[in-house]
């Protein structure tokens, strides 16, 4: 801590003369404590993150595209592993930077059931998940509904989203009755900031790490490396904590 307080002070004296900014692509989980993070970081050290939003297998295909991102904020451990065994990314800067939570939620208050009992019921038209093949949310999702012996049963009632943002979104119209999204999407400070949802447990599903990189474009941006120690910082675990990420 008292290393990144120094780069902190350094950054924050020189910011009108050294601010800079930095491409960051960012899984669509991490959203609003990103969001929150950037502004920050933008406040503290006078540099700029520039935000884009998405499913962590389309970044991985628009990196090897020539997209100008310089760090990955991705939805799992294993994309950023990949690019770094391509040669993609900058040695060592590799890091676990959340670990995220799956739920089950509906937009209407008392609609799931705190043991997510609702899916052995089946009485809904429509379930919404990510695209388990883009989002690694999705993935646990599935595998959430394979544990339960449930998958063969509701796959005919599951909606897809390109990420966990659209889920959320056809949850929240509507659209899908429940779903399986982030809990960072749906609470704050480990309480639901809207309708009902089912925390589901950890043993259900692989641990959804959430690692950031700095990718090669972005090795000789001083920028990277200090959005990279920023968010090492206490001031933005305590924003990822209150997502409910777990560290």
């Amino acid at each position: 801590m008292k290393r990144f307080a120094g780069l902190l002070a350094t950054l924050t004296m020189t910011a009108g003369a050294h601010a800079g900014e930095v491409q960051v692509a960012v899984a669509a989980n991490f959203t609003a404590p990103m969001q929150q993070i950037a502004a920050a970081f933008e406040q503290d050290t006078g540099n700029k993150a520039v935000l884009a939003f998405g499913a962590t297998g389309k970044f991985y295909a628009q990196i090897h595209n020539g997209a100008p991102f310089e760090i990955l904020l991705a939805a799992d451990d294993e994309t950023p592993l990949k690019l770094e065994r391509e040669r993609q990314t900058v040695p060592g800067s590799r890091f676990t930077y959340a670990i995220g939570k799956l739920v089950l939620w509906s937009a209407k208050a008392g609609y799931v059931d705190s043991q997510g009992k609702v899916l052995q019921a089946g009485q809904f038209a429509h379930l919404a998940i990510a695209n388990p093949k883009a989002a690694p949310y999705g993935a646990a999702a599935v595998e959430t509904l394979t544990r339960l012996n449930l998958y063969d049963r509701l796959q005919p009632k599951i909606v897809q989203g390109e990420n966990i943002a659209q889920a959320h979104q056809f949850v929240g119209t509507g659209n899908a009755e429940l779903g399986f999204v982030a809990l960072s999407q749906v609470a704050r400070d480990g309480k639901f900031t809207s309708g009902s949802g089912w925390i589901v447990p950890a043993s259900m599903h692989a641990p959804i790490r959430q690692d950031a990189v700095i990718l090669g474009k972005g090795g000789s941006n001083p920028t990277a490396a200090a959005l990279m120690a920023y968010l090492k910082s206490d001031k933005a675990r305590g924003i990822i904590r209150a997502f409910g990420y777990a560290l």
